[in-house]
């Protein structure tokens, strides 16, 4: 009953974004639905999932892909093609232990880029303030460095968030990277919250929509993709998800009154992505599965009552919140079921994206709705290339 359930809703949502489809039947009037027509479905499947360089080098454990003490991936080799031809993905995540030094970081988003003629995109968190990958870096990067955001929004000029988001733009562009996860879209309302602080602008929900707006702005006008995070707002917990299970209590209309002010200010303002957080809402949903899993949360509030049409990516996949009551092939299913484009850095790859493959093979998930987040990325992809 529980996946005729899922078929039902997954087949109302569908239609309801004009997305159900056989790529055959479009191909000659749409060349996105032409080139998703051409895909295998191991091709389909990477397009959903975006990972650490490392992921793709045996040397590396998926413990230690968390670890940021040891040295990661810096340059694509011989055996991460190998294994790239049998498990592609959609792109790659960057930290800084995959980063050296400006020539580095050049060579390497070039030749990650040029992997398989799909390119992959490059992301990475360059917020500002404690969380810059690059800004913070020990090389000799030279880039402007910026205060956290909360100092932003306390100047009150959003002037200051305009330029943040144009001058970190800048440079992740200089470097050939797609996407920075920024800006923090959370309203920072809990003083004892350990993970969001002052990477929020604040605990005001106008001035944090309106600074929100401007950062979009900045990165956009430098050619860089937004994605506001952590929707439905990481700001009201009082525990972090990179350790373990966070919620927050608040109702829906709380949350829409609060929380969901920014969200919305940065789907108006264009935002590329939406970035999903762990947080639990069972006042909202009446379970304590994390939002990342809820198809009321993502599709239903975000999909339909926020009207937010573009890529939907859940926040990586190896925290604590989603490795201590999830294998990676369940968090990745459950995620998709949900209504996630794309999935983080599950904790071990090779069994999330197995476990996706079977998960079509045996109807549990539609190969339509992978087709649908499959469609999102390659549109998203040819613009990015300007097609």
């Amino acid at each position: 009953m529980k996946n005729d359930s899922f078929l039902l809703k997954s087949t109302a949502a569908l239609l309801s974004l004009g997305l159900l489809f056989t790529p055959a039947a479009r191909a000659e009037e749409d060349p996105i639905a032409a080139q998703l027509a051409g895909m295998s479905l191991r091709e389909k499947v990477g397009q959903l999932f975006m990972i650490r360089p490392d992921a793709l080098e045996g040397r590396f454990g998926p413990a230690e892909l968390e670890d940021n003490s040891i040295i990661g991936t810096t340059k694509v080799t011989d055996e991460m093609r190998q294994v790239y031809a049998q498990y592609p993905c959609g792109g790659f995540a960057l930290f800084r232990k995959n980063i050296l030094s400006p020539s580095q970081l050049r060579a390497f988003a070039q030749n990650l880029h040029g992997l398989n003629a799909l390119s992959p995109l490059l992301g990475i968190d360059e917020e500002g303030g404690r969380v810059a990958r690059i800004a913070n870096h020990s090389a000799p990067f030279g880039v402007k460095k910026f205060p956290p955001m909360g100092q932003i929004a306390a100047a009150k000029d959003a002037a200051l968030a305009y330029e943040a988001g144009k001058t970190i733009g800048e440079y992740l562009s200089a470097y050939g990277l797609d996407i920075d996860f920024a800006p923090v879209a959370d309203v920072n309302t809990n003083p004892l919250n350990p993970v969001i602080g002052d990477r929020a602008f604040g605990d005001d929900p106008q001035t944090a929509a309106q600074m929100v707006a401007q950062v979009i702005q900045g990165l956009h006008d430098s050619g860089v993709a937004s994605c506001i995070k952590h929707f439905p707002g990481h700001g009201d917990t009082a525990t972090d998800t990179h350790t373990g299970y966070a919620e927050t209590m608040k109702t829906w209309d709380m949350i829409r009154d609060c929380e969901m002010i920014p969200f919305r200010a940065g789907i108006a303002a264009g935002t590329d992505l939406v970035m999903t957080a762990h947080i639990s809402a069972p006042t909202v949903t009446g379970t304590k599965e994390p939002a990342t899993m809820s198809y009321l949360l993502l599709t239903e509030k975000l999909r339909g009552e926020l009207g937010f049409t573009g890529l939907i990516i859940t926040d990586a996949l190896a925290m604590g919140a989603i490795r201590e009551q999830y294998s990676s092939s369940e968090a990745c299913v459950a995620c998709l079921k949900a209504g996630a484009d794309i999935l983080l850095m599950p904790f071990d790859y090779y069994e999330a994206f197995d476990g996706v493959v079977r998960a079509v093979e045996t109807g549990e998930i539609p190969e339509s709705r992978i087709d649908e987040s499959v469609y999102r990325v390659l549109q998203f992809k040819r613009a990015r290339q300007g097609e």
